[in-house]
Formats: C-alpha cells, structure tokens, sequence
C-alpha cells in the first residue's frame, strides 16, 4: 500500500561539505516526484537517507506517518532501482525477482508466481529461467524495477535508474516506468540529473541546488514560471537578457523588452529577462516595437522536428532560436525575431532565495 514520505529538517555533512542543508519535504501518497538537479546538489544522499542508506546528521524521516529516522532499510518497505541495476548474475531473472520475497520468509512456490507477475507487469512473460547477462539493458531495469515492486513497497525510490540506456530505450523506459507506477500506485521518489526525464515522468519536480529546494512545482509550472535563472536554466534552454526594469519595460542589448511579470519591487534594479528559444518567432519581415530584434544568422543546426538557430544581434550578442517551421533559412540571412510579452519573463538572479 502506498504511502506518504515527509523529511523534516534533515541535514547531512560529509566532512566539512554539507551535502544536504535543513531540508524539507513532503511528498503525498501515490505521487511521482522527481528530485532534479545537477551532481553535488544532495539530491542523491536525499534518497539515500529516505531508504536508510545514510544517516541524517539532524532531522526526521517519515513514511506512512511513522517515524523511521532510526529503522533500518529492511524495516521500512521501501522498494530501490539503482542505477547499476545490480542484479544477482548467478542467479535467474525469476530467482532474482523473488529475492527480496525469499528473504521475507516467503514460500518458493508463492514467491515464484509473484514473479512471474512481476515480469508479466514490466512485458517480461517467458524470460524467467533466462539470467541477467542474456538481457538487454532495458531489460535488465525491467527486471531491476519488477524486483523492485514485488515486496509490494510502500515507497519506491528510484536513483537515476535509466541514465545507462541509450536515448531511444531510455524514452521507451520513461513511458513504462509511469504506466506502471500508476498501475500499482505506489509512490514514486525519482532521483535525476535530466530535465526530460523530469518533466515528462513526474506529477511534481523538486529541483535542488545546494542541499536545499530551489523551487519545486508540477513540470507545467516550472518550466514556464522558473523564479530563478538557476531553475530557468536547468530545466532548458534559455536566452537570459540583462538590464534595467523601469515602468514595466527592460532596455537590453538595444531591445526593448516588456516583461509579462516581474517582482513589484524590482523596480529601477538590474533584472535577468528570460526568452525561451521555441517562443521565438523568426521571419523576414520588417518589426519593430518591444520584444523584437533584428540579427543575422550565424549557424544553424537542423535536428529534423526543429532548425536550432545563433542569431547574432547588431550588439554582437548571440540569441538562440528554436523553429519548427518548414522553411529553413540559410547562413547570413538577416532576420526579424519576435516573442510576445507572455513569453518574457522577469528571473531572479540568486541562486537560492533569501529566507
């Protein structure tokens, strides 16, 4: 049965690094929350210390409502995917699935048809006597997330368990992992450093930059509401312009920018304006007015779905501009870009905000 997961307050040193700084979260029961952010930021040891693995130097750890800052892994139905997969190589891909039921005393027999259900759960019927070096990777995680979910965890941790496929798998492998978590229900803690996978996976992202929450969100409005460029920048692409807020207007790089909002109080100080590449539109015809530029194509990337254009603005600055249209535009084409005021966005530039 699936259960809610809160940390309160919870710290973690190594040696004179804090990996984790007074952190807290609550994640409701049969939610998917992925924790995003670069390597050093805590997300990991957050993980880590949810299972048991770590030990907090401060705070508590809550599954269920219970407080089990001092149970030990085995004692807090947690279900873990690693990132390694490891897997038993001696053993079958059915002996390895019942693992986790054998050593809850379960009889063989019940424990096999377990997983087989499992493996018939994760589209792995029929490959049971089969042992892990004779799969794919994908299959392999299969295997690893059947094992997984076959104690029937409360909690299901998950640390960056798709990063070892290759692009093609590791999109299929997204696509299952949600099916079947929602199938059974349970809840979900996803541990990455890739912003696709967030977002396409998860009911809530919690981004994570120096031990502590950045901001967190459904992916809808975190993509499109970062408060900080640190958040505007880990989850995409962005052009981030420099300048002046004055009346509701931005002066940057001769552009004339107007935002769709910004903090009140920002007023007469420096901002960071934020324009992502895919709101940009690129043309040839003549513009002018706020949120436009004139620029000259200096490269161009053609990615098939999309043209992945540097425009080089009059200041020499270099905006980059994402386009789905059918014509592609060749180098040294001058251009007009435009982006309207929905998409233009006031960010603050700290990397964490002020308490």
């Amino acid at each position: 049965m699936a259960s809610d997961v809160r940390i309160t307050g919870v710290t973690k040193k190594y040696k004179n690094v804090t990996a984790v700084d007074n952190l807290t979260l609550a994640i409701p029961e049969g939610e998917f929350v992925s924790i995003l952010g670069p390597s050093g930021c805590g997300k990991t040891t957050t993980l880590r210390i949810i299972a048991g693995l770590a030990e907090a130097d401060a705070g508590e750890v809550y599954i269920g409502g219970t407080d089990v800052t001092s149970v030990p892994p085995y004692r807090r139905n947690i279900g873990m995917v690693f990132q390694d997969y490891a897997l038993f190589p001696h053993m079958t891909v059915r002996d390895n699935v019942a693992f986790g039921l054998r050593m809850r005393k379960i009889p063989a027999a019940k424990a096999h048809e377990k997983a087989d259900e499992m493996l018939a759960l994760v589209h792995l019927s029929g490959m049971g006597e089969r042992r892990p070096n004779q799969l794919s990777g994908g299959q392999q995680q299969r295997v690893a997330l059947a094992r997984a979910l076959a104690i029937e965890p409360s909690v299901l941790l998950l640390d960056e368990p798709l990063s070892n496929l290759d692009l093609k798998l590791r999109q299929e492998m997204r696509v299952e992992l949600r099916r079947i978590q929602r199938r059974v229900g349970t809840t979900a803690v996803f541990v990455t450093h890739d912003q696709g996978e967030a977002l396409s996976l998860s009911d809530r992202v919690i981004v994570m930059n120096q031990g502590r929450v950045e901001q967190e969100g459904n992916p809808v409005s975190l993509y499109e509401n970062p408060r900080t460029r640190f958040v505007a920048a880990f989850l995409g692409d962005a052009n981030f312009f420099r300048g002046q807020l004055n009346g509701g207007l931005v002066l940057s790089d001769g552009i004339m920018l107007e935002p769709r909002c910004g903090d009140a109080n920002t007023g007469g100080k420096e901002v960071a304006v934020l324009v992502r590449p895919e709101k940009i539109r690129i043309g040839t015809e003549p513009t002018d007015g706020v949120n436009t530029a004139i620029g000259v194509i200096d490269s161009l990337t053609y990615l098939g779905s999309q043209t992945r254009y540097y425009i080089q603005l009059r200041t020499g600055r270099i905006v980059t501009v994402d386009s789905v249209e059918t014509r592609v535009y060749s180098e040294g084409t001058e251009v007009t870009l435009a982006w309207s005021r929905n998409d233009c966005i006031v960010v603050k530039e700290d990397a964490i905000d002020a308490e």
